[in-house]
């Protein structure tokens, strides 16, 4: 085994075939992290062996089938506690050393996990480039020219380089997806208070993320599954809805997606045929694209550092900057320096305007499953940011400052390498709690780009169950199709038309006793041997709105899964047993309309 296949599902099996374990693998990894370290500036500080060795140690105790991160490598961004080693936020006058690690730190600790070491960042999390740090520049892991992104620059570059399985990074403002796509990962950005912020070093706290770095979106979504629960320690946490846990990653089935009806590429050649590419590919995997007005979103970016939320960063580290300024690089004190005079009340308007702008962009996204963006508009050479530290650096987060304003959740990943052998990518976002969609997303996107992952890898074959996002697909087969009387049951709901279809032929169909109401209904049920097909329509309803529904529905009838005919299984109405006799059976017309058709000619 290669040492930089480093995969979840690699080390697993290397590690049960008895090829290699975990003492032998760190002890690799942290010889060859500290040899890149000159060059890359990746990490602020590596653990010793002794620092390493508790963890191992404890973890030669444990059985490897009772933790599913046994022995995997991690690295963390130096902005979140590591118990007993300082936390720097690349600021040396800012440093402390925590007692106790952030609560996902821990969390990844218990699973099996090993850390080692913390990682370089731009200064405070203030940055997308990477080069914001005195303990050195991050360049790119495959361009010496470019920068490698940032903030969570060192995070990316353990992964990329070889010598972390993951890693944690933080993303504020496009700090875990701007260089994820530059160095050719999977950059996991989830919903806001999904993973747990207690014991990170903020930079805007209402807004803050942690990041999960990896090789394929499947592990982002394994990790994600791993961690995300509700924290008491964490005021922001949010509990992560049923809809959204491990069982919703899976393959795509029809979707919807939008793109920007104009998409800014600020003058690059190549980036406009490798974005049409990722399209192309999303449409063949059956998906309906949609053009989306992307003016509202851009507006609700530029409010990110143009609006006083530039306060709330210099709340973190106004003390230091008014007793010793010099402690803080200069280019984060020009950031920071008009914080000081942000009033309350450009708060509220700020505030006022952001909601304006979300009810519109809110209302874009809710026919869609997801939106497609290049992660940046091109990327910028570190000659560009050494002549202008922030022009360059606010044209990353293009597509990436709005993100945490509006409450979405996003994904960046690879899909192409630019001629001059730089990886370029995607980035997919979507309503908050859609996180396992979106990675399900990007993992189609992996697979079909057919480009590899870090290691030399290719991404794992996804033949699971289809991915499910915050909507539910419903079949109807009877009073709640399109014009008949209980369709407003579904509407109120705010449930879509997706299509009119057939089940598979597996079916037969009753028409029931009317109710007290007047109401007819049909009864379906299963018989692989005398069935047949039926005419459904299949609509998608929010799955908030799902249980409300399902007290509307009288006995006999009830939700089950009905088979379609393309072979997917959606949630759908069938019938009991008990009140099929009371019914006339109308199988041989195929369908309820049908029936009513023939019944009042």
């Amino acid at each position: 085994m290669s040492s930089f296949d480093l995969r979840l599902s690699t080390l697993r099996a290397a590690y049960r075939a008895g090829t290699l374990t975990p003492r032998k693998l760190i002890g690799e990894l942290l010889a060859k992290a500290a040899a890149l370290n000159p060059e890359f500036h990746l990490f602020i500080r590596l653990l010793s062996e002794a620092e390493v060795a508790p963890y191992l140690d404890w973890l030669e105790t444990q059985d490897i089938d009772a933790l599913p991160l046994y022995g995997i490598p991690f690295a963390i961004k130096d902005n979140i506690d590591l118990a007993g080693i300082p936390t720097t936020a690349a600021c040396p006058a800012f440093a402390y050393t925590p007692a106790e690690s952030a609560t996902l730190v821990a969390q990844l600790i218990a699973l099996g996990a090993l850390p080692i070491g913390k990682t370089n960042l731009d200064q405070f999390a203030t940055g997308l480039n990477g080069t914001r740090s005195p303990y050195g520049k991050c360049r790119n892991s495959v361009h010496p020219d470019y920068p490698a992104g940032g903030s969570s620059a060192g995070s990316a570059l353990a992964v990329a380089l070889g010598v972390a399985s993951f890693a944690l990074g933080t993303d504020t403002a496009g700090s875990g997806r701007v260089p994820a796509g530059l160095n050719n990962l999977v950059g996991l950005k989830a919903s806001k208070g999904l993973l747990s912020t207690a014991g990170v070093v903020p930079a805007c706290r209402t807004l803050d993320c942690v990041t999960y770095f990896t090789a394929t979106a499947r592990e982002a979504s394994e990790l994600l599954a791993l961690t995300a629960h509700l924290d008491l320690r964490d005021e922001y946490s949010r509990k992560n809805p049923q809809w959204n846990d491990a069982r919703a990653f899976g393959k795509l089935g029809t979707f919807r997606f939008g793109v920007p009806s104009q998409v800014e590429f600020a003058g690059c050649a190549e980036s406009p045929a490798l974005f049409a590419k990722a399209r192309a590919m999303l449409e063949a995997a059956g998906g309906v694209v949609v053009e989306i007005d992307f003016a509202p979103f851009v507006e609700a970016a530029k409010l990110l550092y143009e609006g006083p939320w530039v306060a709330e960063r210099y709340n973190v580290v106004s003390e230091l900057m008014e007793a010793s300024p010099d402690a803080v690089l200069p280019v984060i004190r020009d950031v920071l320096a008009k914080a000081p005079a942000a009033s309350a009340v450009e708060l509220f308007r700020a505030q006022y305007r952001l909601q304006a702008l979300k009810a519109v962009c809110d209302a874009a996204l809710e026919p869609l499953d997801f939106v497609l963006t290049p992660t940046y508009p091109r990327p910028v050479t570190l000659a560009e940011l050494e002549r202008d530290p922030i022009r360059p650096n606010s044209l990353l987060g293009y597509y990436t400052n709005f993100m945490n304003l509006l409450d979405y959740a996003a994904v960046a990943t690879p899909t192409a390498f630019m001629a001059n052998g730089l990886p370029w990518g995607v980035t997919v976002f979507g309503r908050a709690f859609t996180d396992q969609y979106l990675l399900s997303v990007a993992d189609t996107l992996q697979r079909l780009s057919g480009i590899g992952c870090i290691g030399g890898g290719k991404p794992d074959a996804n033949d699971g169950p289809e991915a499910n996002n915050d909507r539910v697909k419903v079949a109807v087969c009877g009073a709640h199709m399109r014009g008949l009387p209980l369709n407003r049951d579904l509407v109120c709901r705010g449930a879509r038309f997706v299509e009119a279809t057939q089940t598979a032929p597996h079916y037969r169909l009753s028409a029931l006793a009317a109710t007290p109401d007047g109401t007819r209904r049909p009864g379906m049920w299963r018989e692989s041997d005398r069935g047949t097909a039926i005419a459904v329509e299949v609509w998608e309803m929010p799955s908030l709105e799902l249980g409300s529904f399902i007290a509307t529905i009288p006995s006999p009838l009830a939700l089950g899964k009905v088979e379609l005919a393309n072979g997917a299984w959606v949630t759908g109405f069938l019938c009991e047993f008990y009140r099929l006799e009371s019914g006339v059976e109308i199988t041989e017309f195929g369908g309820w309309r049908a029936w009513l058709a023939s019944e009042h000619t």
